[in-house]
């Protein structure tokens, strides 16, 4: 009998790939947040977001980031209480808070944006501009081409 797991390798298949490299890669940037605030990945993620796209609701910055419900509602709760962001109710959905950075949060933002727009050339280097460019291109015709899970 043979084994049906035979073809299998995990340290071939994309999905497990793709996974050490966001890993490898996040934690390379997580002491530029961790040590300077103390944010978790999760709270960086949602200031991020919200420096970026501005003021949004926590579900889509869940939709966003692919970041559980739970997971963003916790980091919204700490940077509420750290004073770097704001809730007001959304005037379309009584359910949901419109979340705001505040200038504090916005300056945080502001100089861990710049933090990361170095490491992102860091990375960008180490890969070579050619090589760069086409895992980004790569990237992004996979993010759309993958068939999406519950």
């Amino acid at each position: 009998m043979t084994d049906p797991n035979a073809d299998f390798d995990l340290e071939q298949f994309l999905p497990y790939l793709l996974n050490q490299a966001a890993e490898a890669t996040s934690h390379g940037f997580q002491s530029a947040y961790r040590d300077r605030y103390g944010f978790t990945r999760t709270q960086w993620r949602v200031l991020a977001n919200l420096g970026k796209f501005g003021a949004m609701t926590a579900r889509d910055i869940c939709v966003i980031s692919h970041v559980e419900k739970t997971k963003v509602s916790r980091a919204v709760a700490a940077l509420e209480q750290d004073a770097l962001l704001t809730r007001i109710p959304s005037q379309t959905d009584r359910r949901a808070e419109v979340l705001s950075l505040t200038e504090k949060g916005r300056d945080i933002f502001a100089e861990l944006g710049g933090l990361a727009v170095s490491f992102d050339r860091q990375l960008r280097a180490a890969l070579g501009r050619d090589d760069a460019d086409t895992l980004v291109a790569l990237l992004r015709k996979l993010s759309k081409a993958a068939p999406q899970g519950d």
